[in-house]
């Protein structure tokens, strides 16, 4: 479904980018049917964003103003959301600072738990927050940062438009499926370990249910 814009109700959570790219049927799960549950991985990450998230926190230090737990939204996306960190750092043009003087460049930064990913699951979901604050901010955005806490080192990432494509695409198919109540199957993988919701998800028995066109095709034929 095209769509030009979405309503206040139908905005998603942007958090889902991430569990989208990284398992569809996890996402569906945690988004579609409500399921949820913890691990030592979640449980960390939470502590950590804890510590980060204070939506009264604002710093002015070298140049740069430092603002966490931002709400964020994209009427255009259909994503809502809050950025952990927001960097406003002085520049020759960019944005305006209410009670401060010149402009500033923001840059959305994420933290999480662990180290660097091979797929750009982390990188979907600061871009996606880079495009909420783009849309609320009327500024462009080419970068953001990740920080990971388990190297204490915090990377740059260039916000390409074949990631600003590939949030566009994901959240279309998002919206798609929760229109749907779509919960798809999935094949297992070595990340189904270390997923919270794999007891409820029951990876090992999704290559073993038949499709439900089979069922009804042979339920018809039974009859």
């Amino acid at each position: 479904m095209n769509r030009s814009e979405y309503t206040t109700d139908e905005l998603l959570p942007l958090s889902g980018v991430q569990h989208f790219l990284f398992c569809r049927r996890q996402w569906a799960l945690i988004h579609i049917e409500q399921q949820w549950q913890d691990n030592v991985l979640t449980v960390e990450g939470k502590l950590l964003h804890k510590r980060v998230d204070d939506p009264f926190f604002v710093e002015a230090r070298s140049g740069v103003v430092t603002a966490r737990a931002v709400p964020v939204a994209s009427y255009r996306l259909g994503l809502v959301g809050v950025c952990d960190v927001v960097e406003f750092t002085a520049a020759a043009e960019g944005v305006k600072l209410p009670g401060r003087q010149g402009f500033y460049q923001p840059a959305p930064v994420e933290y999480k738990r662990g180290k660097p990913k091979r797929d750009p699951v982390d990188e979907v979901q600061l871009c996606a927050q880079a495009i909420c604050l783009e849309e609320m901010l009327a500024a462009g955005i080419p970068t953001g940062w990740l920080y990971y806490g388990q190297t204490r080192h915090r990377h740059e990432v260039a916000l390409t438009s074949e990631l600003r494509a590939l949030v566009e695409k994901i959240s279309k198919e998002m919206h798609a499926y929760y229109q749907r109540g779509y919960t798809p199957r999935v094949k297992p993988s070595k990340a189904c370990k270390n997923c919270s919701l794999t007891d409820i998800c029951l990876p090992e028995l999704q290559e073993n249910i038949p499709p439900a066109s089979q069922y009804i095709s042979q339920q018809i034929k039974e009859d």
